[in-house]
């Protein structure tokens, strides 16, 4: 029971945790993207995106929509949009002088 409860955490924080995954998210928090803008925003590889979009569309962080032959990324703003929010918050009152900011 306990490791069933436990692997949607590690899911989600997992998701999160991968840099180029954050690199995706933060791109996409002031608008809708395409793979080609996400690459120079972020300066990844098309296919590194491509790839990391999967897990993020499977976690429910971004959604796509197609647009002709392209496909749209749109981050969640029903839920991770608030949340990077709440985050960036907490981590400014509470992280940022015990962590250090490592950007």
């Amino acid at each position: 029971m306990r490791t069933k409860l436990r692997q949607p955490y590690r899911q989600f924080f997992g998701t999160l945790a991968n840099q180029y995954r954050l690199d995706i998210v933060r791109a996409l928090v002031n608008g809708p993207l395409n793979v080609g803008a996400i690459s120079r925003k972020t300066g990844l590889e098309q296919t590194t995106i491509s790839h990391n979009l999967k897990r993020l569309r499977l976690c429910g962080f971004v959604f796509d929509r197609k647009d002709g032959k392209e496909r749209i990324y749109t981050l969640n703003h029903k839920t991770i949009k608030p949340l990077l929010s709440l985050m960036d918050a907490h981590m400014g009152a509470y992280c940022s002088k015990l962590c250090g900011d490592d950007e």
